[in-house]
């Protein structure tokens, strides 16, 4: 099970503070998609994992509308684990990396259907590229209420980053998205989840407030930056979609 927070000069007790009113409170289900379209017989047995087929998405979306969950954005998330704020029932996060087209064609007017909003993390150097998503959808997916996110520049990972990277990666990205849909970014997503200690400061101090990861442990000092979500994978159907997020969440 997971949470988040951070702030490093008074780390002591702002550490003791973060453990004490994250860890205490469930944890909310965030899924996260890639692509969704068919698979095609160029697909890896291990890609189908991030590629969710047409069908099989509009049955996981349809079983969480039937089963009654609501879903909340990253502002709500972040005040529900710093503060306590009340959540809808059945609160759920449904997350969207990389910047694929399909995430605007296929599962915006899906979620539009049951009044579900997403999170959109995106990867800038795609913009307006073949297959994937133009500045005016991105915009357009925020101006509709939906959260946008920041995913790198081109998917580069955190880990290996130098001074120049967090320039390159996450300043000019940042500012290129702020840009474009008039709001500040809070929420960040790491590019294959993959995570270190040194990277909190450095999103900290450009004014991330959480970013979130996918299936590792959260680290237990600085919460709120380890968030973790869970794939949503094209080999499941709704029921195994639902058993599984019970057993991880």
């Amino acid at each position: 099970k997971w949470v988040p927070a951070a702030g490093p000069e008074w780390r002591p007790r702002r550490s003791l503070w973060r453990r004490e009113c994250c860890a205490g409170r469930p944890q909310v289900p965030i899924l996260c998609y890639h692509q969704i379209r068919d698979w095609t017989g160029r697909d890896s047995r291990s890609a189908k994992d991030d590629i969710v087929p047409i069908a099989t998405f509009r049955a996981q979306i349809k079983m969480l509308a039937d089963s009654g969950y609501h879903t909340i954005l990253p502002d709500q998330l972040y005040a529900y684990l710093t503060t306590g704020a009340k959540l809808p029932a059945k609160p759920l996060m449904l997350t969207f990396d990389d910047t694929d087209l399909d995430q605007f064609t296929i599962a915006r007017p899906e979620l539009a259907k049951y009044g579900f909003k997403g999170v959109y993390f995106v990867m800038t150097v795609s913009l307006g590229r073949p297959h994937y998503m133009s500045k005016e959808q991105v915009k357009q997916l925020s101006d509709e209420g939906n959260q946008i996110g920041s995913h790198t520049w081109d998917h580069h990972r955190v880990t290996k980053y130098t001074e120049q990277d967090w320039v390159t990666q996450v300043d000019k990205s940042t500012k290129t998205l702020e840009d474009l849909t008039g709001k500040k970014l809070n929420y960040f997503a790491y590019p294959y989840g993959l995570w270190n200690p040194a990277a909190f400061p450095e999103l900290r101090k450009r004014g991330f407030v959480a970013a979130f990861s996918l299936s590792e442990k959260r680290d237990q000092n600085d919460p709120l930056f380890t968030i973790r979500r869970m794939i949503a994978s094209g080999y499941w159907g709704p029921n195994a979609l639902y058993k599984n997020m019970v057993l991880s969440f």
